[in-house]
């Protein structure tokens, strides 16, 4: 497959695209200041590719120059119900503090961001995109502000760009933003979240549980937001 071509004067970035609308929003907003995207969506064992079409719908939406559907199977090593080990939990209180809960797919970000990374050397990225939340989410360690800082740091020691002096950047603008802002500024955008699949444990039909932690979630923001969800209308 042949690789983007690295244009001098354009500000690229990769963004990790998995059909939610949290990636999605992010995505946009990196496109609205200026970036060039490419996109990145990983088949990492789920079990089920509904959001697998979510991101190709997504991806073109969103005007990318490249996406990439790239298979790491993390069903292989186990460790979470995502993966198909153990059942999705359902109607859990949305503020519980119950510990990090089996829908956590064990290193999944460090994974990602290290395969977006590889990509953004080669194709001259300045920047990685990622959707994550620090207020309104599932308890993941991997979502937190000192994680996203240290895998930057990372990223200056781990490349050629980092030890030639070529910075690259953790874009992570929804992070301190509730999920009821981040739909409105996706809104405000003109974003289509009708493209987007946020739930763990769709039917065999795609059709969202609306009982999972991500579409609870995903209902309280649209609710919150004073705004009605296109996908459950």
């Amino acid at each position: 497959m042949p690789e983007v071509q690295k244009l001098q004067g354009v500000r690229r970035a990769v963004v990790l695209l998995s059909g939610g609308l949290d990636s999605y929003t992010a995505g946009a907003i990196a496109r609205a200041e200026g970036y060039e995207l490419l996109a990145l969506t990983i088949r990492y064992g789920q079990i089920h590719d509904r959001e697998i079409a979510a991101a190709r719908l997504v991806a073109r939406a969103l005007g990318v120059v490249k996406h990439i559907e790239l298979d790491v199977n993390l069903a292989a090593f186990g460790g979470s119900a995502l993966v198909g080990e153990g059942d999705v939990p359902k109607d859990r209180p949305l503020d519980t503090n119950e510990g990090i809960p089996s829908t956590y797919v064990p290193a999944r970000n460090t994974i990602f961001l290290s395969l977006a990374l590889a990509w953004a050397e080669v194709a001259g990225a300045g920047a990685i995109v990622i959707g994550v939340n620090a207020l309104d989410y599932s308890g993941y360690p991997d979502c937190r502000p000192e994680y996203l800082e240290a895998f930057e740091r990372l990223a200056t020691l781990a490349t050629r760009g980092g030890v030639e002096g070529q910075s690259l950047e953790i874009l992570a603008p929804l992070l301190r933003m509730t999920k009821a802002d981040i739909i409105r500024r996706g809104t405000a955008l003109g974003l289509d979240y009708g493209l987007t699949h946020s739930c763990y444990d769709p039917d065999a039909h795609g059709r969202p549980c609306g009982r999972c932690d991500s579409c609870q979630l995903r209902a309280r923001g649209f609710r919150e937001a004073g705004i009605a969800d296109p996908v459950r209308a």
